[in-house]
Order: structure tokens, then sequence, then C-alpha cells
């Protein structure tokens, strides 16, 4: 169960506090030294569960828990659509393969029940959970594996910052790529100058490639037998079930999720942002096309202006001219939303993700390639390569590096909390700025707010239904 390696946390908190912000006991340490592999629990098994799963017992981790809004033991396929049905067979196949692992539909009774029994969770649910999940294993004293964005609002991601630091529990959010080699050692090239002072990044995507601009709430339908809508639902505003909302569509409700930029921009945004050590920007604002009440952009291009570092940074996505068809509920696509030419130069924007423009010349990267290049090559002329100063991951792996942190072999993993929790907050001010179009919003990041602009102090921090209330 464990390597031998105290949770500080556990302690601290026993001392400091009798319940949780849900009402949970703490529960006693673990015996240590009992079982040197860790045990976790699954918080969502289909879809992108299945490969967080296969990844914790990759890093050497056992399954001991599963949670899922569906129980397949109760759920009738004939009743499921074609995305349902597709993400029933990774649930199925989790529930199979992890035979002894106890089965729940809310992961605060999982957490409440198994606290004891498992070191750590992974946070595998659409956003709108990842703050409520993270919170309730932190504040038990499990480390955490959570996929990206770290949170849907931006309070959230700064008090999950808090609250880890707090814990000493350790954290790793789930943007694979940051554990790459290739990334790594071009932070280490840009912060060492390879083209000299940065002062412009713009980075892109296709992105959303699933049902965003809709301004209509799609009809009832009876939730299907053995799925739970009222945990699915959870702290979110209530809506009555639909196919069109889950597994899959929910990425473009603002209820749930934060649309392209949520989805992408924590893989695409990361390596500039990191090597840049951007911080919180200044202001940002968005032109987008689509965007309604209910549902994020279908194209949009956000101007982060971080003023304290000298660097503006662009971020497009979605594809111009494209339509939301409400009859089919889909998206009609259009054309790639990119930077201009004067910035591409000719580059292939489908092969690159994003351009840092510095004094010297222009970086194009992509986080899963290896093929990132300078324009002009001259550029790097008497450039002197750095040291290595940032620690590689175990094979190049985020799981390995987090289970390494958890064991104590290194300190941290590089995309622990404390680095992702800022970086999700400057992802989400995008969000922010898509919800207020055209508009120029000075962004104190100190106190959270924006100047002039209380109407959106309820996306910062936003309300949550009776029961899935939090006091910090």
């Amino acid at each position: 169960m464990s390597n031998g390696t105290p949770k500080p946390s556990r302690r601290k908190f026993v001392k400091t506090a009798a319940a949780s912000a849900f009402g949970f006991q703490f529960v006693p340490s673990h015996v240590w030294g009992a079982n040197s592999r860790l045990n976790f629990g699954a918080i969502g098994s289909g879809g992108k569960g299945k490969a967080d799963i296969a990844g914790a017992v990759g890093a050497n981790m056992r399954c001991a828990a599963l949670v899922d809004i569906v129980d397949v033991e109760k759920f009738s396929e004939a009743d499921a659509n074609g995305s349902v049905k597709s993400r029933l067979k990774s649930i199925r196949e989790a529930r199979e393969k992890f035979g002894d692992a106890k089965f729940y539909t809310d992961y605060r009774e999982m957490i409440a029940d198994m606290g004891d029994k498992i070191d750590a969770v992974t946070v595998t649910t659409p956003d709108h959970h990842h703050f409520h999940a993270s919170l309730a294993a932190m504040q038990n004293g499990l480390h955490v594996y959570c996929q990206k964005p770290l949170s849907h609002s931006i309070w959230e991601s700064r008090m999950m910052t808090k609250v880890a630091e707090e814990t000493g529990v350790k954290t790793q959010m789930g943007n694979q790529a940051h554990a790459n080699d290739h990334m790594r050692r071009v932070v280490e090239l840009v912060r060492a100058g390879i083209i000299g002072k940065v002062t412009e990044v713009h980075a892109w995507t296709n992105r959303p490639i699933w049902p965003q601009g809709f301004s209509a709430v799609p009809g009832k339908e009876e939730v299907p037998l053995g799925l739970d809508w009222e945990q699915w639902i959870g702290p979110a505003e209530w809506v009555d079930y639909s196919p069109k909302i889950a597994p899959f569509a929910w990425r473009g409700w603002w209820n749930f999720g934060s649309g392209a930029l949520g989805d992408m921009a924590c893989h695409i945004m990361d390596m500039p942002y990191w090597a840049l050590d951007l911080g919180s920007a200044t202001s940002v604002k968005a032109t987008e096309v689509g965007g309604t009440e209910i549902s994020a952009p279908i194209s949009s291009h956000i101007e982060y202006d971080f003023a304290d570092k000298g660097v503006k940074f662009n971020w497009y996505d979605g594809q111009i001219g494209a339509t939301f068809d409400p009859d089919n509920w889909k998206l009609i696509s259009g054309e790639f939303n990119r930077p201009s030419e004067d910035i591409l130069e000719g580059v292939d924007y489908k092969q690159y993700g994003s351009v840092l423009i510095g004094e010297k010349g222009k970086l194009f990267f992509h986080r899963k390639t290896e093929n990132w290049f300078l324009q002009p090559e001259s550029a790097k002329d008497g450039f002197i390569e750095p040291a290595q100063s940032i620690p590689r991951a175990p094979d190049q792996d985020n799981y390995k590096e987090w289970v390494a942190a958890i064991n104590g072999d290194v300190e941290r993993g590089q995309s622990d909390f404390a680095h992702s929790g800022p970086f999700s907050e400057t992802v989400l001010l995008g969000s922010l700025a898509q919800r207020a179009p055209g508009v120029k919003l000075e962004w104190d990041a100190e106190n959270m707010k924006v100047k002039d602009h209380p109407e959106l102090d309820s996306i910062i921090r936003r309300d949550y239904r009776e029961g899935w209330e939090v006091d910090l």
C-alpha cells in the first residue's frame, strides 16, 4: 500500500481539523511499509479514464476502487445511443479487468469508505467535477492526478493550488506532453535565449470537433437505467438528461466545460507559458464567433497581455466559417483558424501548434513531435547550448513522475498543482474573456477580479448546487 514514506498532510490535518469541507471524517494513517505498491481509486473509468487508469497501473500502482456514473451491471445497452455505447465498453472493461476493485457511482462515498485503504486518486471527469473530487481527496491526505484543465473556474484552480501546498500531497495535471524530453529541452533553450527576448507567442488548434455554439437546451430524455444523472450533474446547475450532453458533448457547455480552449490550451500553451515563466496576465480580450449564454464559441481569437513580462500571447481555436447544425446537433466544418501568413511565413500550421517570436527569430513547436525548428536557422549562430536544468521524467511519463514524487524519488512532478494551478487560471481567464467578447478585461490576479466588471464574479467563482457547497 505504501513504500514507507509518511504522508505529512494526513498528520497535519488531523491536528488542525475534524472534518473536511464535505463533512468527511479524517481517517487514520496507513500502516506504512505493509506493501510497496501504491493503491489508487480511479474517479472516472470510461473514455480518457481508461488511459489514466492504464497510466497509473503502468507506473506500478494498483487500482483498488472504481468510480463512474454508469453502473454497467444495471445499464441496458438497448437504451443507449452510439456515443454512450462506446463509453460503456471501456467502463465494462475496467470493471472486468479490476474485478477486486470496489465500485461506486459517487466519489465522495468512495473517499469516505476507502480513504484509509488507498494512497491516491486519478480524477478523469468532466471539468465541473475536477475541483470537488480533487479537494475531497487532498483533504483526506490522498495524492491527486487530475485531468486538464485543472478546474472549471479560476477560483477553483487557486484553491486547489492552495490546498495542495497546505496538505503536502503530491499532485500532477494530465497534460502528458509536459513530461516529454523534447519539451523540457526546448524550455531550457528558450530560457537560455536561443531566439533572444520573446515578445510574442501564437498558439492554435482546430478544436472544437464537438458541438458548440448552440443557444437552446435539447429536449429532455429518459435517463437510462444504471446511469446516475444526479451525480453526473453534481455541483453544476441542473439540466435534464440528454445524450446531446453526455458522455462526449459536455465540453461545449459552459455549465460543464470550457470549450476548445479548456480542452486544448493546457497542452498547446504549456511550453511557451512554462519557458517564459509568464505567471498571470494583466489583461485579456477575446474575439469570438458563435458563443451563447450556454455554449462556448465555435471559433475565437484570444489576446493575453503579460505586460510584466513584455509578452503578448495569442490563442486561436475553431474553424472560420463553421456553423452549428441544430437538427443533427453537430458542427459543420470551416477553415482552420490560425495566425496570419505574416506570422507563419509558409510554415505548415497543421504540423505545429505554436510559434514563439523573439528578437533573433521564430521557434516553431509541437508538443508531440521533436521536429521543432528555428526560422531563420541562423538564429542559433553563436548560441551556446545550456546544461540540463529541468529534471527529466522517468520514461518521459508523467504518471511515473507523479508516482516517483509520491515515493520520494523526485521532489515533485513538474506539472504539479504549483505549476498547473496558475497555468489553468491563465487558460480559464481566456474562457472568461469569451463570455465578454470584444471587451478588454483588466485582470487583478491577486484579488481574482476584473476591473469594473463585477458581473463576471459569478464566473470567476461559481455557485454550487445544494449539497455540493464548500467552505474555504
